[in-house]
């Protein structure tokens, strides 16, 4: 991603057609851009004004809104120009590429992925956990995911680390000056209650790493897989947990001969539910077609959080289920499904068995579905804890982590007789960095163009 203050433009919509389209700029003075595309308008800051949006030689393209936002009261923190004009996507194209051609003169471009985003950050609009939550509001695949993101857009979870950097930076500061003082050493810990306010701190800290792990698993969701024998019943549970009808269900052997996905939430949690090919011999495969399906079965199996090994509750297991579980990824948790007990006169119950946890059901009749659901999500770890979630990142987990490590470390050596205050204060200075990562006050270039260049253009 350039670095480069040059000023940017790009259409700030979703691509498709709306019925209202976007095309922003953003620059350090937009005087000249403005001046070209509009030579006779006077726009008040932050004041919408209709106006036609014209080509260099004078014809119409549009119809719409301007407004214009001086910086460094704008999202960008620059000053920014917007056209709102219909959503189509030739018309948007169209005016996208005239801001280009009259921002040429002062060095207009096209915005890369996340650019105007990324200048917010650089211009102190936001931090960079707010500018990740623009993303994850985008990205949002659940009600809950959508209302964490925009809790952590709002500082929520900045607030919360901020709080915890400068509890750490003052029991820093305190142990740091004590060290200019050896004779003081031995009554340092005890006066000031060193280990009662760190002890504070990994507490706040805990707190704060459960509802981020909690968040986690609102943005990413459990990659659920289904796997068995051809016509266990693995469409008609797709369909079960679904609520509607998304697989084909016959009663012939093979329906499925690729994979179905959906997502579905369950507590606002989302699940994206991978139905798969039947499983059986390569030999005992019908066509290449079959044998293809099942090769990407054993593919997604890969690619798996949770595998639901369906079995058939009417005739038991078989020697083809045994090679089946046989064949299944260590690591991974795996939910024995005993299908079609409306045939074998179980009833639904889960049963937590030496080597696996079973679950009796019938997809076909609807019984024993929420027993599935709440097994999904005690394996995703998921806790109705009351508290706000904050929708955490891999990387802010991390950064949790390795804080907490370090504090841990801390509280060994306060533990210690000799009392190493300058061991103590290096971990101190640690998870201070740890945790300021996560904001952005300690973030290389390097990672701030992974970040924003995930990001869609115009955002």
């Amino acid at each position: 991603m350039n670095l480069d203050s040059s000023p940017i433009a790009a259409i700030a919509t979703a691509a498709g057609r709306g019925g209202i389209g976007v095309v922003r700029a953003s620059g350090r003075d937009l005087a000249a851009l403005t001046a070209a595309l509009f030579p006779n308008a006077v726009f008040k800051p932050r004041h919408a004004t209709y106006i036609d949006f014209t080509a260099a030689d004078g014809s119409v393209i549009d119809q719409g809104i301007a407004m214009a936002f001086t910086g460094p009261h704008s999202y960008t923190g620059e000053d920014v120009l917007e056209l709102q004009g219909h959503g189509g996507p030739v018309v948007l194209q169209m005016l996208l590429a005239r801001v280009l051609e009259a921002g040429a003169t002062c060095g207009l471009r096209l915005a890369e992925p996340g650019e105007f985003t990324r200048r917010a950050y650089l211009n102190d609009k936001l931090d960079l956990a707010q500018a990740e939550a623009v993303a994850d509001l985008i990205d949002a695949s659940t009600e809950a995911a959508a209302k964490s993101a925009s809790q952590s857009l709002s500082g929520a979870f900045s607030k919360t680390i901020h709080t915890l950097v400068e509890q750490t930076i003052d029991l820093r500061m305190l142990v740091e000056a004590t060290l200019d003082f050896p004779e003081e050493e031995i009554d340092f810990l005890d006066k000031s209650d060193a280990r009662g306010q760190l002890a504070v701190i990994i507490g706040s800290l805990d707190k704060v790493f459960t509802q981020a792990a909690q968040g986690a698993l609102l943005r990413e969701g459990l990659n659920v897989v289904l796997v068995g024998q051809p016509n266990v019943g693995k469409s008609s549970l797709l369909n079960a947990l679904a609520g509607a009808d998304v697989a084909i269900v016959t009663p012939i052997a093979g329906t499925t001969r690729d994979k179905v996905s959906e997502t579905i939430q369950i507590e606002g949690i989302p699940l994206h539910i991978i139905d798969t090919a039947g499983i059986r011999t390569i030999d005992d495969a019908v066509d290449q077609v079959e044998r293809i399906g099942i090769a990407r079965t054993w593919g997604e199996v890969g690619k798996a959080d949770v595998i639901l090994h369906l079995l058939d509750a009417s005739y038991g297991p078989t020697a083809a289920d045994e090679h089946i579980v046989a064949a299944l990824p260590a690591g991974v948790p795996v939910l024995r499904i005993w299908n079609k007990i409306d045939l074998s006169g179980h009833q639904p119950a889960v049963d937590a068995a030496p080597d696996a946890i079973n679950v009796y059901l019938s997809a076909h009749e609807h019984l024993g579905i929420d027993l599935l659901r709440a097994e999904l999500l005690r394996i995703a770890g998921w806790q109705q804890t009351g508290e706000s979630l904050f929708l955490a990142r891999e990387r802010h987990l991390i950064a949790l982590r390795a804080a907490r490590g370090h504090l841990a470390a801390a509280a060994d050596h306060a533990a210690r007789t000799d009392q190493s205050l300058d061991l103590f204060a290096e971990e101190l200075r640690l998870a201070q960095a740890q945790l300021s990562s996560i904001t952005g006050a300690f973030s290389s270039d390097d990672l701030l163009g992974v970040i924003f260049g995930r990001f869609c253009i115009g955002k």
